[in-house]
């Protein structure tokens, strides 16, 4: 059946063919494996390294070494100062009659498991095994896009990390709260409200690194206005009427005067008779300016607010105030003159009274 039997590879079957064609042991004489008491094992404390870092596998040799080597799972990488191994990356530090170093450079998954350092002396085989264990940084690999969604709708998100150790996972509101939302791969939204819309950030660590990603949830909701703010304006004077909208996305507006459009759908200027005015419009705002009232501009105004979740409506009154004319002020003056008169009048005969009052003595 062969040496291993039915082809079946372990550590004891490697390390003996390893023997055998390392040392030119003829297969008839007995080769002492791993488990054999006239063979000494040692076993050494697991490596850890991170993925990219350089690790050293030494063994001590002592005694009269004849032949040496290290083997991976699978293959020899070292036979003495004879290199097996095809990986650039695996390179000779140190072989003497001290140790045998061997190091292996910018390691990855595929490095890790055991090795074994086995070493031939005048008395006995040898072996020294040691397990590498390699521990990666956390990259998300899997991340919700960017989502839009209606107010009120069930929202998941979800970010997925490779790692070892594997890592634990952190969502957060960013904006605007900025609350803890959830320790887990998968955040759960039922019912989202406007309010929950903004920047969520999903952070994974483990003992190695820490990788943050974000995504954007935007939350459409219908148009809601400001209540209207009545205006009163003098003729000949600039007026102007306000309206503000909450809406995602962003609301169109319309003007009418009582029943009446305002302002054409395609232009900012006026042209249905209305001369003299501009709306502008600009993100929540939308101003509606007179630039020289006229009495047929005084009257009741609604500003419409329309998205395609739905509109919302405030009104406005435009109304006249009367400023102080020249002929009125001169009338008030009048009159204060001619109430003036009157006291002082009056102070005199009061004079006049007590003075013959006291000339009769």
């Amino acid at each position: 059946m062969g040496v291993c039997g039915y082809f079946v590879v372990s550590w004891k079957c490697l390390v003996v063919l390893s023997f055998r064609l390392l040392f030119l042991v003829p297969s008839g004489l007995p080769v002492h494996s791993q488990g054999d008491s006239q063979t000494d094992n040692k076993v050494m404390d697991n490596i850890t390294v991170r993925q990219g870092e350089t690790v050293f596998l030494r063994c001590p040799q002592g005694d009269i070494v004849t032949h040496t080597a290290w083997l991976n799972r699978s293959s020899i990488l070292y036979a003495g100062e004879d290199k097996w191994s095809v990986d650039p990356r695996v390179s000779l530090v140190t072989l003497n009659q001290e140790e045998f170093t061997i190091k292996i450079e910018d390691v990855d998954m595929t490095d890790e498991g055991p090795y074994i350092c086995a070493v031939q002396t005048s008395r006995r085989p040898r072996t020294t095994s040691v397990h590498i264990l390699i521990q990666v940084p956390p990259t998300i690999i899997n991340l919700s896009n960017v989502i839009v969604v209606n107010e009120g709708s069930n929202v998941t998100l979800m970010c997925q990390a490779s790692g070892k150790p594997e890592p634990s996972f952190t969502w957060k509101l960013l904006s605007p709260s900025g609350d803890l939302a959830s320790e887990d791969e998968y955040l759960d939204i039922p019912s989202i409200s406007r309010q929950r819309a903004g920047t969520y950030e999903c952070t994974a660590v483990n003992d190695i690194a820490t990788d943050v990603q974000t995504v954007e949830i935007t939350v459409n909701y219908a148009p809601s206005v400001s209540e209207g703010r009545d205006v009163g304006v003098t003729l000949g004077q600039r007026g102007v009427l306000e309206c503000e909208a909450d809406a995602v996305p962003e609301a169109d507006f319309e003007w009418y005067r009582d029943d009446r459009r305002v302002v054409h759908p395609l232009s900012s200027r006026i042209f249905n008779g209305f001369d003299g005015m501009e709306i502008e419009d600009a993100g929540q705002l939308s101003k509606l300016t007179f630039f020289n009232v006229s009495e047929a501009d005084y009257g009741n105004y609604t500003c419409i607010a329309i998205n395609k979740l739905g509109s919302s409506n405030t009104s406005f009154v435009l109304y006249e105030v009367i400023e102080p004319t020249s002929s009125t002020l001169l009338q008030v003056q009048d009159g204060n003159s001619g109430s003036m008169g009157m006291h002082v009048h009056t102070y005199t005969c009061l004079l006049l009274a007590i003075l013959q009052f006291l000339l009769r003595f």
